[in-house]
């Protein structure tokens, strides 16, 4: 099953990869533990947690032999991966059998059908759950055959989805969705059916970026952007180029769908919707004791900066200069987008309007099995395809502020609470969107009003999953 739980989950804070020296392989490791091995390692060199957990301190064991002995009592990487980690303070680490997935992820390319969406239990019978599609992918196989934002699904394969079943019902590459009327919160079905099946694909994370010119000098730019994706840094850009070019007096950042990404594409972002703060710190790092006291303090300080280089493109970044933005924001915004939310409320006025984020202030990198952990690296191991993704830093802004809790609208910073309304979820990118329309009211009048929300199961959009054996979710 390809399945995240917040989105994309895809997508974690992964940029900056700053390598704890370390030796290299003197001592032949048995082949049964090898993974064991590299994961023990990987964790006691880079976890964020490391000085929390006693089997990861530097001398717990005194020879390799003692750790061979110690490996060898897990029965397989996962186990012993999931047995180091600080939980459940650490909620986004992750195994993954096949780094491939992982890396193709990173770069927006899934197995995915391209329906994207949510599940929603039922307003009487609550153990019931039913679907609701939140957007389609173009080009998909989903695009193909008809699926469209707002429609409601309560049957996989003819089964009614329940709280209990709907990660087994929606595992499998291939399978049909029966769709059914809203009927306020307790779904009727309907004999429609769909049978959706995944391939590979590409998502460009720009769905929407367009202007609203709402009259009497207001211009409102709108960019629904849906993952950090550095591929598309570029496109970004031109999204603002646009911006610029209209001379956009106001902007509504739609980060409903985003679970994160690339650190180094925040900082691009959150120069183009400021531009006045070059070289100014926009978020710092925190690492574990072994790896800040190996490097400068300035190698964990992101800076605002006026180019996107990122060894591909090298061109001036578009800033629109704006002293105020609007973020559009849900229980799937995670991880980069709630960096450049907390960056940039150190510096202008920040709003938000949607639902409570995630709470993921902390980034990850991906470790290979190689001397010094790199892809290719020093003796790097072609027996298998393992990698961990493993939390490793903390992230503030430049006041050492974070929102481990996630950021509320109208409490942790102003805005307005609003759930998505199931039964009208309106067209993307339309005044029909209820959740962009008042968004732009509230930009125009400063009023923010009291509206109904449904209490939703999972946030998730189900689109990858890393490890089909255990099911393991990568969350960012």
């Amino acid at each position: 099953m390809k399945f995240a739980i917040f989105r994309k989950f895809l997508l974690v804070l992964l940029l900056l990869f700053f390598f704890y020296s370390c030796a290299s392989k003197t001592e032949v490791i048995p082949e049964e533990i090898e993974i064991n091995d590299f994961v023990w390692k990987g964790l006691n060199a880079y976890y964020f947690w490391q000085s929390s957990k006693p089997e990861l301190d530097d001398n717990r064991f005194n020879s390799q032999a003692s750790l061979d002995n110690y490996l060898a009592g897990f029965s397989n990487p996962e186990n012993i991966f999931e047995s180091l980690l600080f939980r459940p303070t650490d909620r986004f680490s992750l195994i993954v059998n096949d780094y491939t997935v992982l890396e193709n992820a990173f770069q927006g390319v899934t197995l995915n059908h391209g329906m994207e969406f949510g599940l929603v239990r039922h307003k009487t019978i609550t153990s019931n759950v039913f679907g609701y599609v939140r957007y389609v992918i173009p080009e998909s196989d989903a695009s193909i055959k008809g699926v469209t934002k707002g429609m409601i699904f309560n049957q996989i394969n003819g089964v009614q989805i329940t709280e209990t079943n709907y990660i087994s019902l929606l595992s499998n590459n291939t399978y049909t969705i029966g769709l059914a009327d809203f009927n306020d919160g307790d779904p009727i079905s309907t004999a429609t059916t769909i049978t959706l099946i995944k391939s590979q694909l590409e998502e460009n994370p720009i769905k929407i970026a367009k202007v609203f010119d709402e009259g009497m000098g207001n211009k409102i730019g709108y960019l629904m952007y849906n993952q950090f994706s550095a591929p598309f840094d570029s496109a970004l850009n031109n999204a603002f180029l646009t911006f610029k070019n209209e001379n956009i007096t106001d902007l509504i950042v739609d980060l409903r769908y985003n679970g994160g990404g690339s650190v180094r594409t925040a900082t691009y972002l959150g120069a183009m919707i400021t531009g006045q703060f070059n070289e100014h710190i926009f978020s710092k790092q925190v690492w574990n004791e072994k790896v800040l006291a190996s490097w400068p303090e300035e190698n964990f300080i992101n800076r605002f900066p006026n180019q996107i280089n990122n060894g591909i493109i090298t061109e001036n970044i578009n800033s629109v200069n704006l002293s105020s933005v609007y973020f559009i924001v849900s229980g799937s915004s995670a991880s980069a987008s709630e960096l450049v939310i907390n960056s940039l409320r150190s510096y202008i006025d920040v709003k938000l309007v949607g639902l409570k984020t995630v709470g993921k202030q902390e980034g990850s990198i991906t470790l290979y099995d190689a001397d010094d952990f790199r892809k290719n690296g020093s003796n790097f191991n072609l027996n298998h395809r393992y990698a961990i993704q493993p939390i490793v830093f903390e992230i503030t802004n430049k006041n050492n502020q974070n929102e481990i809790n996630g950021y509320l609208p109208g409490v942790t910073l102003p805005g307005i609470k609003l759930g998505e309304d199931f039964g009208n979820l309106g067209v993307l990118g339309e005044r029909t969107d209820p959740l962009l329309d008042r968004t732009i009211n509230y930009i125009l009048t400063g009023a923010k009003g009291n509206f109904y929300s449904r209490k939703i199961i999972h946030n998730g959009i189900f689109k990858f999953e890393i490890n089909d054996t255990n099911r393991k979710q990568y969350v960012s």
